[in-house]
């Protein structure tokens, strides 16, 4: 399995490349400069929502170092203990709905403290791949529209993070036998 798992992971970014240039030559599209007006916009999304970004990073650093985070992890261990869930994740599952960048740098962390090749690593990683950054999604993309009231827009998203969450324990305990 986890050979299987290496050739389509070393093949699979190169092969969607080839795609989709070739869906684009087939297309007639100009594929270069379709790239550089990309670039250009998402330069100037950046700065939009940049304002945005340093709110979101100012929060989670008040909410890391008053230990507000602390606290939390220390309620919710002991059930998520008894699920299997490894502890040293917990805070990623809690930051991430927040904000991608300090997730990264949280799954750096534990990448660093566990190794990637350590079931808590691949747990994080998978994890990261199958989870949202819920909290600045609804920030920018609803703020830049002008959408005020978000509905069940959040505990569709917060449910959805849940299951990714989740999925990622079960899959990760299956794939890579702990």
């Amino acid at each position: 399995m986890m050979e299987i798992i290496k050739i389509i992971s070393s093949y699979s970014i190169p092969v969607f490349i080839f795609v989709v240039l070739g869906y684009g030559y087939i297309k007639g599209v100009k594929v270069y400069d379709a790239f550089i007006e990309g670039a250009k916009d998402g330069l100037t999304t950046a700065f939009r929502v940049l304002p945005y970004m340093v709110a979101m990073f100012v929060a989670i650093g008040i909410f890391r170092s008053s230990g507000a985070m602390d606290i939390l992890i220390n309620i919710v261990a002991p059930v998520t203990s008894l699920l299997g869930i490894p502890s040293q994740i917990l805070p990623l599952a809690i930051i991430r709905p927040m904000s991608g960048i300090a997730s990264t740098g949280m799954l750096a962390e534990i990448l660093k403290a566990y190794g990637p090749d350590s079931y808590i690593g691949r747990v994080a990683s998978t994890m990261m791949g199958s989870t949202e950054t819920i909290f600045y999604t609804l920030s920018v993309y609803f703020g830049s529209i002008g959408v005020k009231r978000i509905r069940y827009t959040l505990w569709a998203a917060l449910l959805a993070d849940l299951a990714g969450f989740i999925a990622s324990v079960v899959i990760c305990s299956i794939v890579f036998d702990n």
